[in-house]
């Protein structure tokens, strides 16, 4: 059996900029160690999977070491291969996922997700996040991840967390954020998740379904601009839509390969 596999930056519309996903088209699933082992063996940080339906496609994500409900980039860069090089004249997607339905609309050369928002709420840290983080937050809150609020993006990017105990929190994962410091960008963040096989996410689509509903109350607004301060970095189109967020941004080809396996399902 020999399938497509594609590698695309998310969230930038530079190579080696943003946060790469493996893209693999499948014709119909393959067992789940099959899909996680190839994973594990393109060390990305996500590896996504989709298979077509007449109303869209199913879509499940991989990191190296587990599967996860609902990932932004590689959603996007899902979005990418189709409109690329499965079906050019598309316009909008339907995606199926164990997080619900996820829509995507492109123009213009911006991918647009319709994600559902998760707002956070206040709560009390465990200690491992505090000892993990090393700098303490100005505030925490919490959803699927802790959200930790810091005065500065200065704060934000001096961060070196001590990944160790951030990799025993009772969350999925950290996001620290910021108020933005350059004109025109509303916040900033960056993205820990250590217990599943990321240390940093470089630019991570699913963090501002948080993000978005946080900073839109805090700033009045619901149009926002993000960039994701990581060593790559990338930059977020973001947009809160009722109990949905709209998550846009650009992105590129690195490679197009092929994936041999021994045997046939």
């Amino acid at each position: 059996m020999t399938l497509s596999c594609y590698v695309v930056d998310a969230f930038t519309d530079q190579p080696f900029r943003g946060n790469p996903a493996a893209v693999v088209p499948l014709e119909s699933w393959l067992p789940d160690d099959l899909l996680q082992s190839m994973a594990a063996e393109h060390n990305l940080a996500e590896t996504v999977y989709f298979v077509g339906r007449p109303d869209g496609y199913e879509i499940r994500w991989f990191t190296p070491v587990t599967e996860v409900d609902l990932c932004g980039h590689a959603t996007l860069a899902a979005g990418f291969v189709i409109e690329q090089f499965l079906d050019p004249l598309v316009d909008s997607l339907q995606f199926h996922s164990k997080s619900g339905r996820l829509g995507l609309a492109i123009a213009d050369g911006v991918y647009t997700l319709d994600f559902p928002s998760r707002p956070p709420s206040p709560i009390h840290p465990d200690e491992n996040l505090l000892h993990g983080l090393i700098q303490p937050p100005t505030q925490v809150l919490a959803a699927r991840d802790y959200l930790a609020v810091y005065e500065s993006a200065a704060d934000v990017r001096a961060l070196v967390p001590d990944m160790n105990a951030l990799s025993r929190i009772h969350r999925f994962a950290v996001i620290a954020t910021a108020p933005g410091d350059e004109p025109g960008v509303d916040f900033v963040s960056r993205f820990f998740a250590p217990a599943q096989g990321v240390p940093e996410d470089p630019v991570t689509g699913s963090a501002h379904s948080t993000l978005i509903p946080y900073w839109a109350e805090r700033l009045g607004k619901e149009a926002l601009f993000a960039r994701q301060i990581s060593r790559r970095g990338g930059e977020l189109y973001c947009r809160l839509a009722g109990d949905r967020v709209r998550i846009g941004g650009k992105a590129v080809l690195y490679s197009k390969s092929e994936i041999y396996l021994p045997w046939s399902f």
